[in-house]
């Protein structure tokens, strides 16, 4: 138990120090970059990474209409990186 309670920690500090350089590199979360990333996952084969992307679209858009941009980049960029993990 203890492991596991150590690597989802691990995993949270990796996650924490990558986004907000992700997040940087965003020109921002706007209806218009949602769009473009729709666009470019609806161009990808069907499959569990296309799946896994059109939800981070999802709460991209729902994290926007919260107000939480820092969320609604972090969502986009998994998106694009969802077709990277094939």
């Amino acid at each position: 138990m203890m492991k596991k309670l150590l690597g989802a920690a691990a995993m949270a500090a990796v996650v924490l120090s990558i986004a907000p350089a992700s997040a940087a590199r965003m020109e921002g979360c706007s209806g218009t970059n949602i769009g473009k990333v729709e666009t470019t996952v609806e161009g990808w084969a069907d499959g569990p990474a296309k799946w896994a992307a059109f939800k981070e679209i999802t709460d991209a858009q729902t994290a926007m209409l919260d107000g939480k941009m820092g969320a609604c980049s972090r969502h986009l960029s998994s998106a694009m990186h969802a077709g990277m993990t094939k």
